[in-house]
């Protein structure tokens, strides 16, 4: 079975090596919808795949993070980087280029990874991510799936290459919650009482 969740943000890039001259060298935005995908074989005690509450701790900061932010890739002039880093205050530096195509691989690896370090803790079975679309634009939108994710022609993704300013982490619920992913600090969800038994 299953769920879907969206999630929406605006954000800045400049995509290099792109076939249009106004995306590779010019700095713009887009209004971007991010449906993210999970996926299960069992349900949890309120015979849910995953409660869409769960949704809104670490994932959604980890989303939030690129709203109203400017995103770059680490490969970029370096006179680039730190005029973005000195004139904004919310910026993601990412591994990849920013590229809807990269962000629906960034957005499925950091929620594959807080999943992965989340202790279930109300019968959630196998969930686990099965997608994630990001609508760039009204009439585009790219899709990537697990087998994209560890592909090496499209970019290796790690934990410690995804870097979050300062600004932003300080606005999350925990401001150390990235570095606890890193270092493999699990989360947890709460422990629900059963009211009716199954």
């Amino acid at each position: 079975m299953l769920i879907r969740k969206l999630f929406k943000f605006e954000n800045a890039h400049i995509v290099r090596n792109c076939s249009s001259d106004r995306c590779k060298r010019s700095l713009h935005g887009h209004s971007y919808k991010v449906e993210l995908f999970l996926k299960a074989n069992a349900l949890d005690h309120g015979q849910m795949v995953y409660d869409f509450g769960l949704l809104k701790g670490v994932i959604k900061d980890l989303f939030d993070s690129f709203d109203h932010a400017i995103c770059f890739w680490n490969k970029d002039d370096a006179a680039y980087i730190q005029a973005c880093q000195t004139f904004s205050a919310r910026w993601v530096s990412l591994p990849v280029s920013p590229s809807a195509e990269q962000f629906s691989r960034v957005f499925f690896f950091l929620a594959q990874q807080v999943l992965a370090n989340t202790k279930m803790q109300n019968g959630e079975g196998d969930v686990e991510v099965y997608s994630v679309i990001v609508h760039e634009t009204d009439t585009g939108y790219a899709q990537s799936f697990v087998e994209d994710i560890n592909n090496p022609q499209m970019g290796i993704l790690t934990l410690d290459q995804i870097e979050f300013s300062e600004q932003i982490q300080i606005e999350w619920a925990d401001p150390q919650s990235y570095q606890k992913l890193k270092h493999g600090e699990a989360f947890e969800n709460p422990v629900v009482e059963p009211q009716v038994k199954i």
